[in-house]
């Protein structure tokens, strides 16, 4: 078995082992034909014999290779057909990434990644929402959570939608882990393998690789400027009959572009006369000014299904989310969520919850929006002086989409950032069908750092 290992420039190890086995299996492999062993593998490409373990075990659990204790690994006996072999290879590639993006690196400069940094949380809020909490704590804190989740948590919510002229009743909003758990649920109900969906691309790779895990199929509506392209849909609900329509209406991943009014009436009016839901990915909404126009508030909460959160704003670590549905949606939802989860985290809602009610969200959000305000234009003067080119210029959030002239693939930018100690994500994860982009994400965030400035205007 030859493999091409790159320490240097080719990704993590044990990434590499992985997709070099899995690419010779789908060129040479046969069904029940022996590996290598562990060490002979480890010997042949000079890795330790950890890495071979663990690329074994990903191959394993997705279903190239079986294990037979005392005697090794082999090419799996079953035939995986066309459509399995690519959601599974959909959701390796999402999952991998993920992975690398969440792991340490001593003081790697996260510029790529899709969150705040950890220095610009303001602890003492958090610590003064916990102690409120603890200190006027019953036994109701230890139990589980009503299914819909807090009730005085879905009330705070409900006011703070009214403020995005999103009218939607408490009873009509569901608690979730977060905006991913959010996702799943919506999915575990309403698709089916072999469905259909409508994504943007770009978009979200974490949504691609959840729809991957679950056997849909994915269909790319060009996303500009101003939200998803109205013709492209046209012309794409002509072929297809979709059962969702994914859209991330407000500083886009990774864009960063914010949907305009005129775009979202024609959304919705396509979705109308072709009988399409849409779930409207709402999870930046706070790092907003001025709320713009959201498909929810033109909707009603009839045709859409709209998604929030708090783990970008607040902290990843505070899995708080939410869905608004039609009522006639909320009852399946709220039995997915139990017969998933159970319930949600008590003690998160109510921090959440007192950071609401004592103010203390309002005055963090107000201080994020001008810190990230601030950040966006350094960013935007970086990359202008760099020679990048940028997809749109955004209008506030986390993301700029930039690629360079000078270079075809940004998996060479990667490779390059990963020299300077930066880490990226290549652009082809933000792509449901495309192996190669030129395209990168950079989180404005991050860009105050030197690593930062060199990398965006040093010349290439």
């Amino acid at each position: 078995m030859q493999l091409q290992i790159d320490p240097d420039e080719g990704g993590p190890l044990v990434q590499q082992v992985t997709e070099g086995i899995r690419d010779w299996i789908a060129r040479h492999g046969t069904s029940g034909v022996r590996l290598p062993s562990i060490r002979r593998l480890s010997s042949e490409l000079r890795v330790s014999r950890n890495i071979v373990i663990e690329a074994y075990e990903r191959l394993v659990a997705l279903g190239w290779v079986h294990s037979r204790p005392g005697s090794g690994f082999y090419v799996a006996e079953r035939v995986i057909d066309a459509d399995e072999q690519g959601a599974r290879s959909g959701m390796a590639d999402v999952s991998g990434e993920m992975w690398n993006q969440f792991q340490d690196e001593g003081d790697s400069l996260k510029l790529g990644c899709g969150w705040l940094p950890g220095d610009w949380r303001e602890e003492e809020a958090f610590a003064h929402a916990v102690r409120q909490v603890t200190r006027g704590s019953s036994s109701g804190l230890f139990d589980y959570s009503t299914p819909l989740g807090s009730p005085e948590l879905r009330a705070l919510i409900q006011e703070r939608l009214r403020r995005l002229a999103i009218d939607v009743d408490a009873n009509q909003l569901l608690m979730t882990g977060g905006g991913s758990q959010a996702l799943d649920i919506i999915v575990r109900w309403l698709l089916r393998p072999g469905d259909t969906v409508f994504v943007e691309t770009p978009g979200y790779y974490n949504l691609f690789g959840l729809l991957h895990l679950h056997r849909v199929r994915i269909v790319g509506v060009r996303r500009t400027a101003e939200g998803p392209d109205p013709e492209h849909l046209e012309t794409l609900l002509q072929r297809y009959s979709p059962k969702l329509f994914f859209c991330n209406s407000v500083f886009h991943n990774p864009t960063g572009t914010t949907l305009s009014p005129s775009v979202a009436h024609r959304v919705l009016q396509l979705a109308e006369r072709h009988d399409m839901r849409i779930v409207e990915d709402d999870i930046y909404a706070d790092f907003q000014h001025a709320p713009s126009s959201r498909l929810a508030s033109l909707d009603g909460i009839r045709r859409v299904i709209y998604v929030g959160s708090f783990s970008k704003s607040l902290s990843c670590s505070l899995r708080v989310g939410f869905i608004a549905a039609p009522p006639e949606l909320l009852k399946p939802l709220v039995d997915v969520k139990m017969l998933s989860n159970i319930a949600t985290s008590p003690f998160a809602e109510q921090v959440v919850a007192a950071l609401l009610r004592n103010g203390a969200y309002r005055k963090l959000m107000e201080r994020l929006r001008i810190r990230l305000a601030g950040q966006m234009a350094t960013a935007i003067k970086l990359v202008r002086e760099g020679g990048w080119d940028m997809y749109a210029t955004p209008q506030g959030g986390m993301f700029l989409w930039v690629r360079h002239p000078a270079v075809a693939s940004s998996g060479e930018l990667v490779a390059r950032a990963r020299r300077q100690g930066i880490r990226l994500s290549p652009g082809q994860v933000f792509l449901p069908d495309v192996d190669d982009s030129p395209w990168l994400r950079i989180n404005v965030a991050y860009t105050n750092d030197a690593r930062a400035v060199d990398f965006l205007t040093a010349p290439l």
